[in-house]
């Protein structure tokens, strides 16, 4: 909903001449609105995927359950504890960086972002507190990261931990960059790499330490990294796997192909010490990414406004000037603002207090 106020009142605005004597242009066009809020929208539209992958997950666990079989039920718990703090984090965040994108009138309650804020940041500690829920993560992983290292192998949501990995990323071009089967393995690599340098440094502690919790303690950095980066993974590959093997049009495929990178290459981006930290990625590969990522903004741009249109929120739904449908964004506001009770009145009653004050030719200090 964020991103769709956001991005609809960026294509209404316009400011500041960007070539001398021509139109101003729309904010969306600037490269620096782009970065606020297209990785916003890509996403968006990974969540939304993920959730839908998450379900059908969820749909074979009972399955399981209703065979006797719970050998994924610890798998399932796992995820979806991470899912929760991961999602509620960025959406969180993804929040505030919409309203910020609307200058002054994001603040505004009649942009509606204010409310969307107050009335879902909450879901960070309601429902699990996001750093218990990421240590559930945590536990697990680090159960399954020491039954790899001793060569028991893995499967489901786990599986990547028996795998072996390159010490560095195939990524030779920019073309390279967008291969879903190298972002894949940039992430996949990773996560193997922080949840096992987690296990090591556990065991590392218990044996030094001989008591459990003080040693689980000492590591609650390393294990929330751990789980942060299993998270992220599993979201990734969700957002591919759809895209390639979901039945669509070949335009809507290009399109989601382009959000998916971009959602990927964002990632790299944001949390570049992860993958330059044991040389995965080189600088120069990830000035790649980065390049091939401002690249992606232009291509998404013209479709913009249909991707957070197709999300179908009304705006009775949004209940936001900024976000209407129609466009209308300053006539909507100054309705808006005609109904406000403070101005039924062309003069507000409180000006009779403050005239004398106004008029009076004595100091006002």
């Amino acid at each position: 909903m964020a991103c769709t106020i956001a991005i609809r009142y960026s294509a209404v605005r316009r400011q500041s001449e960007m070539i001398p004597g021509e139109r101003e242009p729309q904010v969306l066009d600037y490269q620096s609105q782009q970065m606020k809020l297209f990785p916003q929208l890509a996403t968006a539209y990974a969540f939304y995927l993920t959730q839908q992958k998450t379900y059908q997950l969820y749909l074979g666990l009972l399955d399981d359950l209703r065979k006797g079989e719970y050998s994924s039920l610890q798998d399932m718990h796992a995820l979806t504890s991470g899912l929760k703090a991961f999602v509620t984090s960025a959406m969180s965040n993804g929040i505030d960086v919409c309203r910020l994108s609307c200058g002054g009138h994001g603040y505004s309650h009649t942009s509606g972002l204010p409310e969307l804020y107050t009335m879902y940041t909450h879901f960070q500690t309601a429902e699990g507190e996001n750093t218990i829920l990421l240590l559930q993560t945590a536990r697990y992983l680090m159960k399954c990261a020491g039954n790899a290292m001793s060569g028991d192998k893995q499967t489901g949501q786990v599986g990547y931990l028996s795998d072996t990995t390159q010490e560095n990323s195939n990524i030779k071009s920019e073309s390279d960059v967008l291969s879903f089967e190298e972002l894949t393995n940039v992430y996949k690599h990773r996560a193997q790499r922080l949840v096992k340098e987690a296990a090591m440094k556990l065991q590392t502690e218990m044996s030094n330490t001989k008591q459990q919790h003080v040693a689980w303690n000492s590591c609650h950095i390393e294990l929330l990294k751990a789980a942060t980066a299993h998270v992220h993974y599993f979201v990734v590959q969700a957002f591919i796997d759809t895209v390639k093997t979901t039945e669509m049009t070949d335009s809507a495929r290009s399109i989601l192909t382009k959000l998916c990178q971009l959602y990927a290459m964002y990632g790299i981006h944001d949390n570049a010490g992860d993958f330059l930290h044991d040389n995965y990625l080189s600088p120069h590969q990830l000035s790649m990414v980065t390049k091939q990522m401002v690249n992606t903004f232009a291509l998404l741009r013209p479709n913009a406004v249909a991707l957070v249109d197709a999300f179908d929120f009304p705006d009775g739904i949004l209940a936001s000037t900024l976000g209407t449908y129609d466009g209308n964004v300053y006539e909507k506001m100054y309705q808006w603002a005609n109904h406000s009770p403070l101005n039924k009145d062309e003069v507000h009653d409180s000006y009779k207090y403050l005239q004398p004050m106004l008029t009076s030719k004595q100091s006002k200090l």
